[in-house]
């Protein structure tokens, strides 16, 4: 994909709900420094609910997606720089948190121990969403090949599919106390927002380009976007978040 930005508001909408809940938890409204690691365009960032004056940091490795989150989310303070090796001083921050990022992270323990040392004592760490391929449930059957060829393509890109299910541990082992976690509520929509499938297939074709025959793939896709308006379709990757206190 050429533009990822329709790709992270989706990913923000999917979790809207559960970071109300979390940011609430985590006491966002009243934290005075916030940074998101792996902030992307700021699919996040444009709408977080933060108190006036309070300086919210957005870091992410791409210098592209670095200057897109600083046009949809002027207010923010942006910086490109690798998330494994934050360029904060120690307990600089009240909170911190990441979307969709560990995943694909080379060393998502590093990463967390890194968000907790610039987190100070008594603050948040937040690892919003994190998926488990290893779970994912398709319906019509003959769509279950989607899910582990998705999951072989996201491995040989460097990602961890089940990241998921090490979400917990993960945060216990950065020395998070605390530490609350669970999935992300399943829910469909029927019909689905005007869209939505065209874009995870935007996706899928870009993850699956060269490694599966594309007559394969367009027969799958018809396949969904016809259960899909029929209403058989059924897609659910479980999703799990996490949290804990400094």
């Amino acid at each position: 994909m050429n533009d990822w930005h329709p790709r992270y508001i989706q990913q923000a909408r999917w979790t809207a709900q559960l970071r109300q809940y979390l940011f609430q938890k985590a006491e966002l409204a009243a934290a005075a420094r916030i940074l998101e690691v792996g902030c992307g365009t700021g699919a996040v960032l444009e709408d977080l609910p933060v108190k006036p004056g309070a300086a919210v940091h957005g870091l992410d490795l791409s210098h592209h997606s670095v200057k897109r989150a600083s046009v949809h989310a002027p207010g923010i303070i942006p910086l490109c720089a690798d998330g494994s090796f934050l360029p904060y001083p120690n307990a600089c921050f009240n909170l911190v948190f990441c979307h969709f990022l560990l995943l694909w992270a080379k060393d998502p323990g590093r990463l967390l121990r890194e968000m907790v040392r610039v987190t100070c004592r008594g603050g948040a760490v937040l690892a919003l969403a994190e998926p488990d391929y290893g779970g994912r449930i398709d319906f019509p059957l003959e769509l279950a090949a989607l899910g582990q060829w998705q999951a072989d393509a996201l491995k040989s890109q460097g990602a961890d599919p089940l990241v998921g299910r090490k979400l917990a541990g993960l945060l216990v082992s950065a020395g998070l106390k605390n530490v609350e976690t669970g999935v992300l509520g399943g829910a469909w929509q029927i019909p689905i927002l005007p869209g939505e499938r065209e874009l995870e297939w935007d996706v899928l074709e870009s993850d699956l380009a060269g490694k599966i025959p594309d007559q394969d793939i367009q027969a799958l896709k018809r396949l969904d976007l016809a259960s899909t308006e029929n209403g058989t379709r059924m897609l659910f990757v479980p999703t799990f978040y996490a949290w804990g206190r400094v």
